[in-house]
């Protein structure tokens, strides 16, 4: 044969797909919070090596989703509210430099998700569909760094699976759809200028809204400025 030789094709491995399935089970609800995972009884259900499963709930525990306890073993975390607020306090020490950076380095590839991005959330008839374009601009804002550990760190923080579950109640808010796709549009126009500046100020203050949503005490940046 000539030209170039073919990719290998990437076979999923046994501990992606267990990963997968305790993945599902535990977001939909089938695995609720403060369950023990017992690993013998998933690997009979599964069909697969008790290995396999625990190092599918190593995977789940750096996610958030379980936790480990020494002489007691793997149990479902919580996922409600708190752990929530917890991802958006991390989000927001993260996501504005993540912003900035991206402004410098995106390409026009990188353009184009976001702009795609922005058009699928602002045509979405659902509140998965919103979610889930939202969820997309964030994670083309991370891959405009062109920075690998940067998309790994977002992946753990926005669990997209969880967050179409805790959407509904952001969405009580008539206008909150038409308000994100509108912020959405202003940091896409920051990044497409390369203004870092202005779009690490418009991601903070776009986080900061969910962040409001959730909790009921002053953001993290608000509580710096009051102490200073």
């Amino acid at each position: 044969m000539s030209g170039a030789a073919p990719s290998p094709l990437r076979v999923r491995s046994v501990v992606e797909l267990a990963y997968d399935e305790l993945r599902a089970r535990i977001v939909d609800g089938r695995l609720p919070s403060g369950t023990r995972v017992g690993q013998g009884e998933l690997a009979d259900a599964l069909g697969i090596s008790r290995g396999s499963v625990r190092e599918a709930l190593r995977r789940l525990a750096g996610d958030g989703l379980v936790v480990f306890e020494v002489n007691r073993g793997f149990f479902v975390a919580d996922v409600g509210p708190e752990r929530v607020l917890e991802r958006l306090e991390a989000r927001l020490l993260l996501e504005p430099g993540i912003a900035r950076l991206a402004a410098e380095r995106r390409d026009e590839d990188d353009l184009d998700a976001l702009r795609r991005a922005v058009a699928a959330e602002r045509s979405a008839r659902t509140a998965a569909a919103a979610h889930d374009a939202s969820r997309a601009f964030h994670a083309a804002v991370v891959a405009a760094t062109h920075n690998e550990a940067m998309t790994r760190i977002f992946d753990s923080l926005w669990i997209a699976d969880v967050g179409r579950r805790l959407l509904a109640s952001r969405r009580s808010q008539p206008d909150w759809q038409d308000a994100d796709v509108a912020e959405h549009e202003t940091l896409l126009a920051a990044i497409e200028t390369r203004n870092g500046a202005l779009a690490d100020a418009l991601m903070r203050a776009h986080v900061e809204s969910a962040w409001r949503h959730w909790a009921r005490r002053p953001s993290p940046a608000a509580a710096d400025e009051a102490d200073g």
